[in-house]
């Protein structure tokens, strides 16, 4: 169980204008600037969970990572983590979790990544079993057989985000911290590293936290959403209410000849080229089978799709309207 109550957290910034004079200056007096990372933070998350923690640059979802790893301490309130307070009982909380930052490395980068893996086993003090056993299920789920004899800097980025997941789960814990974990790979590693998720997930009851700008890992990965903006959370609650916030919504996309669009209450033509249509359908004043049957009367529609709205349309209308 992850609980975060009421957490608060400033920096500092200092700040100057260009310039040798003005570098000078600020040798004897400084100016700051205070910077409210986190303001009155709190939720809480249960094991076995998948939550994805979503924001725009900035708005704090790496502060609040660093709270519950317990890199960063807070300026007030309360995280508590399996009993544990992050900051406070360190090297025990660090056995429990794992964490991977997409910019950031944990393998050494000249060594092959098996031996990056076999001091990571000694840090955490596994067993030799464990090891192995753990070891196996790894390479075989996250498909590094072929590259864990390489050194770090000869692979890939897809390959490395394979092996830096791998090197945070050495130690099976029970929750795993994902910042960015996708961020560069290439369509195949993003679709290998996702259904790898899941599947750890799924199999081990691993708590995962996912902050991400990719909507589609949201999708595939996460069954709730947390909204954070300016350092404070604006939404919580389960990603299908989030996709039923735009149900309303509809597009109609059509390929037709023959005579003109018709005009009707609910039906707003998008575009239209009169070839090539598409037209926003609001649900909530006619439905989409009385649409098409609109449509089809007053045109001969050669071909048609219809689709709601993507989760990326979604949050970026949920940034729109908290005006982050």
């Amino acid at each position: 169980m992850i609980e975060l109550n009421g957490v608060c957290k400033t920096f500092k910034v200092a700040k100057r204008n260009a310039g040798f004079r003005e570098a000078a200056k600020s040798l004897f007096k400084r100016e700051y600037t205070l910077i409210n990372a986190l303001s009155d933070v709190s939720f809480k998350i249960g094991d076995g969970e998948t939550v994805g923690y979503i924001g725009p640059n900035g708005a704090g979802k790496s502060s609040t990572i660093k709270v519950m790893c317990g890199v960063l301490v807070p300026d007030s309130g309360e995280c508590v983590i399996d009993g544990l307070v992050p900051w406070r009982k360190r090297k025990e909380h660090v056995r429990r979790i794992g964490a991977v930052f997409g910019q950031r490395s944990q393998l050494w980068w000249d060594v092959p990544v098996i031996d990056s893996l076999e001091l990571i086993r000694d840090i955490y003090s596994v067993g030799e079993a464990e090891y192995k056993r753990t070891l196996s299920e790894l390479v075989e789920l996250l498909d590094i057989k072929d590259i864990i004899k390489t050194p770090a800097r000869q692979l890939s980025l897809g390959q490395r985000m394979r092996c830096e997941i791998a090197a945070s789960l050495i130690h099976s814990p029970k929750t795993l911290f994902l910042d960015e974990p996708t961020i560069g790979l290439d369509a195949v590693s993003k679709l290998a590293v996702r259904k790898f998720i899941k599947s750890i997930n799924k199999s081990r009851g691993t708590t995962v936290i996912l902050t991400t700008h990719d909507m589609q890992d949201i999708e595939a990965i996460t069954d709730r959403i947390i909204l954070i903006g300016r350092g404070r959370i604006l939404l919580d609650g389960p990603l299908y209410e989030l996709k039923g916030k735009g149900s309303e919504g509809k597009t109609i996309v059509i390929e037709y000849s023959g005579g003109g669009l018709p005009e009707i209450e609910g039906l707003t033509a998008v575009e239209d080229s009169g070839s090539h249509a598409k037209i926003a359908v609001d649900t909530a004043l006619i439905s989409v089978s009385e649409a098409i049957a609109a449509i089809s009367s007053s045109v001969e529609i050669i071909d048609l799709s219809v689709s709601g709205q993507t989760v990326e349309e979604l949050v970026a209308s949920l940034y729109r309207e908290f005006r982050i």
